[in-house]
């Protein structure tokens, strides 16, 4: 009776620990039947739950992460507007999958194909804006990768703007990887005015746009972003989402079918929304003391506190962070404007989940020779 005893044991034991093993080589709470999957923190890029998140994989028209994101900064930085007009080239119609039906000279804005690109999943319309913002899609394919690897998107390599993958062989990417470049696109505000669209239109109503994304009409507080289907890349999404001013980033890559991408992200999403929350811990400005400048033409500086940064902790977990703060005592001149001085640091159960600088709030002269004279001079002046 004690052998079988201690073979049952042995046996749930085993269980037991394969079971951990595995949620801890996966870090998922929540069940998402993808090959890959994370949710992100849009804020901190804190990684909160992922499931082979760097394993390399056909993205499909998530791709258009990036094509949005460079448009957006061709928009912001000032090289193109929204109200330009581009004409379709030959190569930009002749892009298959979800279109809007380009014609070979016909004429758009940018802000009509941002639309499409955006909503309906255009493969014409993207290849279109990416020929405007860099000449053609193969120079704006370099600028894909380039901006990349400034991301920090070690596992990606993009070969088209659009995501299409029937000749393509080395168009890879990652969950985590796509989530970093959904965390950028996202600091662009405008980019929601077209990713929060369910139904829209163009030609003046006779091309109807319909979003690809079913979260948007469906999930509180979705904010976009974009999803993806081909053979070789399976049903994919890329959800974002705010609420109570937390902002999630969802990715879920392989899906067998496109009900498992949806449900998985809204389960991550939920989970996240769940179990953290937001949190703007401010500075009580008697902590922050005056930095003695040696040899200034000043004599103490008051540093100047920045904006409050949010960060994120687990639910009901506002009242244990700490705020570690660490200041010089004195500073050589000359001091720089906006010269770091000392650093505020966010803490919960010893680690940081969050810091800031404190900073000289005005330039410094460094005293001359001839103003240490003259200030000998009336003290003495004074004795």
């Amino acid at each position: 009776m004690k052998r079988v005893i201690s073979v049952v044991l042995c046996v749930c034991f085993v269980i037991s620990f394969a079971s951990f093993s595995a949620f801890g080589e996966n870090k998922m709470p929540v069940e998402v039947k993808a090959k890959a999957a994370i949710l992100m923190d849009s804020t901190s890029g804190k990684v909160l739950m992922a499931m082979n998140e760097n394993q390399k994989l056909y993205p499909a028209s998530v791709t258009k992460i990036m094509t949005m994101l460079l448009v957006a900064e061709a928009l912001e930085g000032g090289k193109i507007s929204f109200s330009d007009t581009v004409t379709a080239s030959a190569d930009a119609v002749k892009k298959g999958g979800s279109q809007i039906w380009l014609k070979e000279g016909e004429t758009m804005t940018v802000d009509e194909l941002y639309k499409a690109m955006a909503v309906y999943s255009a493969n014409d319309a993207c290849a279109a804006l990416a020929e405007y913002v860099a000449g053609s899609e193969e120079a704006f394919i370099v600028m894909m990768n380039e901006r990349a690897r400034e991301l920090g998107m070690k596992n990606t390599n993009f070969e088209n703007c659009t995501g299409l993958d029937d000749t393509a062989e080395n168009h890879l990417t990652t969950a985590y990887d796509i989530a970093l470049m959904a965390r950028e696109l996202m600091t662009h505000d405008f980019v929601q005015k077209y990713t929060t669209i369910w139904m829209d239109s163009l030609r003046n109503g006779e091309t109807e746009l319909v979003n690809t994304n079913k979260l948007v009409r469906f999930y509180s507080g979705c904010t976009g972003l974009k999803t993806g289907t081909t053979s070789k890349a399976g049903c994919c999404v890329c959800a974002t989402a705010t609420r109570d001013g937390t902002s999630l980033i969802a990715v879920v890559l392989g899906s067998d079918n496109s009900s498992d991408r949806f449900e998985g992200a809204k389960a991550m999403l939920n989970y996240g929304f769940a179990n953290w929350e937001t949190v703007t811990p401010e500075i009580d400005p008697k902590l922050i003391t005056d930095v003695t400048v040696t040899m200034g033409c000043e004599k103490t500086l008051t540093p100047q506190i920045p904006a409050a940064v949010s960060v994120l902790v687990p639910k009901g977990r506002k009242g244990d962070v700490i705020q570690d703060i660490h200041l010089a005592t004195s500073v050589e001149a000359p001091v720089e404007s906006n010269q770091v001085l000392g650093e505020v640091k966010v803490t919960l159960d010893g680690e940081t989940v969050g810091s800031y600088s404190l900073t000289a709030p005005h330039y410094v002269e460094r005293l001359t020779f001839s103003e240490v004279y003259r200030r000998m001079l009336a003290v003495f002046s004074k004795n």
